[in-house]
């Protein structure tokens, strides 16, 4: 394979400005929330080596056209799962329980590599290939072809998930299921086998609230739920009758951000300490340092990126392109809804980052590797608009 000359005129600079935003803003905030935190690292040194990496990463991606994303599709999702799977027998030299979860590899000089975040891309081209295929090889829909389409897709999603359960971390789980959920939505499978499912899925989901609130030993004993995920709940539903445990986080992070009020206390300024705030909660830190119209600017950032994405998706006329922006976006989506919501309280706290703002290196690694893909989509689709040029 010859390797491909970049045409700089072919890159997406509009997504290099919203990176390069997002890159600014998560550098203030992880200099504010180490200034005031429990460790004495340099976290902004080491995302800002990170993000340069991740530049790198898009690099490599961006060369790859959509029929060599889908030849490699496969190896790519095998590697992945294999990751995932060494992780269950890895000792713990190799792979520590950090947190209650063994999800990280620990590599000398660079730290602790977390393979899901890579997974999920490996599972967004993966799946947008699986469509894509079905599609070509069945031209003419029928109820019985979308059928076996959605039963390819669960399967695909299945393996890395049960990995990923295994490890455990829910978390990530429910990223994988809302990957998931965005390709069958854009897949072309009939609502008729659509909506029993989806209704189907509403009332599981209802039921399994209905036990964690009123019969906990129930799930704990068949389905093997642990303890202190039930106190994420509960927490959830009422902080402040566990402020001393389960809520702390969360009352610490209403306090930090309503304190913020609406311009911010400044950056340096912060009053209310939050542990591990340049992570999860960096939502936090930005809220009580920047107020509102930091927080609101953040916001806005994530969605002129998302919708960036959508225009790339509904501007292309390759299908796998747009099963793979689809993927992308309901990942970028799910992220930026459930990390924001845990800190406001709308939603109960797991360990899931903000893209691009938290402080983490699989986690940047993992989104710059999406962009990547959604940056080669841009370039060799005006490639091929362009395609008399030398």
């Amino acid at each position: 394979m010859q390797p491909v000359k970049l045409r700089t005129s072919r890159i997406d600079y509009t997504l290099v400005l919203l990176l390069f935003l997002l890159f600014l803003s998560s550098c203030l905030a992880i200099y504010s929330a180490q200034m005031t935190g429990q460790y004495k690292e340099n976290f902004l040194l080491k995302q800002m080596v990170w993000y340069g990496t991740g530049v790198v990463i898009i690099l490599a991606v961006i060369r790859l056209d959509s029929d060599q994303l889908r030849k490699i599709s496969w190896y790519a999702y095998g590697f992945g799962n294999a990751l995932l799977a060494f992780l269950i027998v890895a000792p713990k030299s190799i792979a520590p329980v950090i947190n209650g979860a063994k999800s990280w590899y620990k590599l000398p000089g660079i730290g602790s590599l977390q393979p899901s975040e890579f997974m999920k891309v490996f599972l967004i081209v993966a799946l947008a290939n699986v469509v894509a295929t079905h599609h070509e090889k069945n031209p003419i829909k029928t109820v019985k072809s979308d059928f076996w389409l959605l039963i390819k897709l669960g399967l695909v999603t299945a393996l890395p998930l049960a990995f990923i359960m295994q490890q455990p971390d829910l978390g990530t789980a429910l990223v994988f299921l809302s990957i998931l959920l965005g390709v069958i939505f854009v897949s072309g499978i009939t609502w008729k086998i659509l909506v029993p499912i989806f209704s189907a899925g509403t009332l599981l989901a209802s039921a399994v609230m209905f036990f964690v609130l009123w019969a906990p030993e129930v799930l704990e004993k068949y389905l093997g739920v642990k303890q202190y995920q039930f106190g994420r709940i509960y927490s959830w539903l009422d902080p402040y009758n566990y402020e001393s445990s389960a809520g702390f986080h969360l009352t610490r992070s209403l306090l930090a951000i309503g304190s913020g009020e609406t311009t911010g206390k400044g950056i340096g300024n912060r009053e209310v300490y939050l542990p591990e705030s340049q992570t999860d909660f960096i939502f936090s830190v930005i809220g009580e340092e920047f107020g509102f119209v930091g927080t609101s600017i953040v916001v806005s950032l994530f969605f002129l990126l998302i919708y960036h994405i959508i225009r790339i998706a509904m501007g292309t006329k390759n299908s796998f392109y747009t099963y793979i922006c689809v993927g992308v976006i309901s990942m970028i989506t799910f992220h930026v809804f459930q990390n924001i919501g845990m800190t406001i309280g709308l939603l109960p706290i797991t360990g899931i980052p903000l893209p691009f703002i938290s402080y983490g290196g699989s986690s940047l690694w993992g989104n710059m590797l999406a962009m990547g893909v959604i940056f080669s989509i841009g370039y060799h689709y005006k490639k091929y608009m362009f395609s008399s040029e030398k």
